[in-house]
């Protein structure tokens, strides 16, 4: 019951974060924090967004995002370093796109495999997961989807953990 209670917060404060964050001018990925509404939120809005880009297919746009969760999830005792999501819109007319099935493979640093997909779950306006990327270097997502129009789609981002 707990961790579900954290999962509840955890989304809700990430759609407080994403929505912030796109009305924030390009190029700024530190946002500051909305006055605290207990522990667990304060914590959560002091994560860092990082912009992994856009990329259209097939009339739907995707913008992913990564924020970083790993202090907050360090004293869970948790591996997990980030939080990936991806939100998805109506290329045409900027609707967003909520409904569907999304997972995402991982192919860590330096020539490594692509992991297993992981789910996606649907968080209000985006779909995200929390995971772990361990080691230094270009991580590359590829992400698989099918939304509610029935259509499977391929996206790709890249990101280079210092």
């Amino acid at each position: 019951m707990q961790r579900l209670t954290f999962i509840l917060a955890l989304c809700a404060l990430l759609s407080l974060s994403t929505s912030a964050s796109a009305q924030t001018p390009a190029g700024h990925d530190q946002h500051a924090p909305p006055p605290s509404h207990g522990h667990d939120a304060g914590q959560m809005m002091h994560t860092k967004s990082i912009m992994l880009g856009e990329q259209t297919v097939t009339g739907i746009k995707a913008m992913a995002h990564l924020n970083e969760v790993g202090a907050m999830m360090a004293q869970m005792g948790r591996k997990e370093n980030y939080h990936f999501m991806v939100m998805f819109s109506d290329a045409a007319t900027g609707a967003a796109v909520e409904q569907g099935t999304v997972a995402v493979k991982i192919t860590p640093p330096k020539g490594g495999q692509a992991g297993a997909p992981i789910q996606l779950m649907g968080m209000g306006n985006h779909f995200g997961a929390d995971i772990a990327l361990p080691k230094s270097g270009e991580y590359r997502f590829q992400v698989g989807s099918k939304l509610a129009d029935g259509t499977t789609r391929q996206f790709q981002f890249t990101y280079v953990v210092p």
